[in-house]
C-alpha cells in the first residue's frame, strides 16, 4: 500500500466529517488515547463506549484509533508500555515474555490458544501494560485534539468561505 496515499485517504476521512470542530476533536483525542493503549481486541468496543459517554465524535475516534494503531505501530507501542510500565509500577514485566505471547497471536491459532496465552501473563502484567500504555497516551492525546482542532477550524472556515463566495 502507498503510504502517500494512505495518508490522503484518511486525511480525507477526517476532512469530511462533519460537526463542531470541538465536538469531533474530542472524538480524535479519545480515539488517540485508546488506540495507543495496548487493548487492541477491545479498541471499537470502548471507543464507543467512552465517546458514548463523553458525548463525542465516535466516527472520529474510531478513524483515530485505527491511524494510531495499526500493524506498524502497535510492535512498538506495546515494547514502550512495558518500558514505561515497569518504570511507573513496582512489578516487572519482560518484552521476551510479550514477544512470546504476541508470536502466538499472529500465528492466528483458535480463540481459545490466543486467549490462554493472554491469560498466562497474569495480572502483573496487564497492570504494567495498562499503566504504562495510558502514560505514554497522554501526551499524543494532548497533540492529537490540539491538532485536530486546528485541521477542523480551517476546514470549517474554508468550507464558509467557499459558501459566502458561492452565493454572492
Amino acid at each position: 500500500m502507498n503510504p502517500k496515499r494512505t495518508f490522503r485517504y484518511y486525511y480525507l476521512k477526517f476532512t469530511r466529517l462533519q460537526g463542531d470542530p470541538k465536538y469531533l476533536a474530542r472524538g480524535t483525542a479519545v480515539g488517540t488515547f485508546l488506540g495507543i493503549t495496548p487493548i487492541i481486541p477491545f479498541h471499537t468496543v470502548l471507543n464507543l463506549l467512552v465517546t458514548f459517554l463523553t458525548r463525542t465524535s465516535p466516527i472520529a475516534a474510531i478513524l483515530a484509533s485505527v491511524i494510531v494503531c495499526n500493524p506498524l505501530t502497535y510492535i512498538p507501542q506495546y515494547y514502550f508500555s512495558i518500558v514505561i510500565g515497569n518504570a511507573a509500577t513496582p512489578y516487572e514485566f519482560s518484552w521476551e515474555r510479550m514477544k512470546a505471547v504476541l508470536d502466538i497471536i499472529v500465528a492466528k491459532p483458535g480463540i481459545m490458544e490466543s486467549l490462554h496465552a493472554l491469560a498466562g501473563l497474569g495480572y502483573e502484567a496487564v497492570i504494567v501494560l495498562l499503566v504504562g500504555g495510558s502514560i505514554l497516551a497522554l501526551p499524543f492525546t494532548v497533540v492529537g485534539y490540539y491538532m485536530s482542532l486546528q485541521l477542523f477550524l480551517k476546514i470549517r472556515e474554508k468550507k464558509r468561505k467557499k459558501h459566502i463566495l458561492n452565493y454572492r
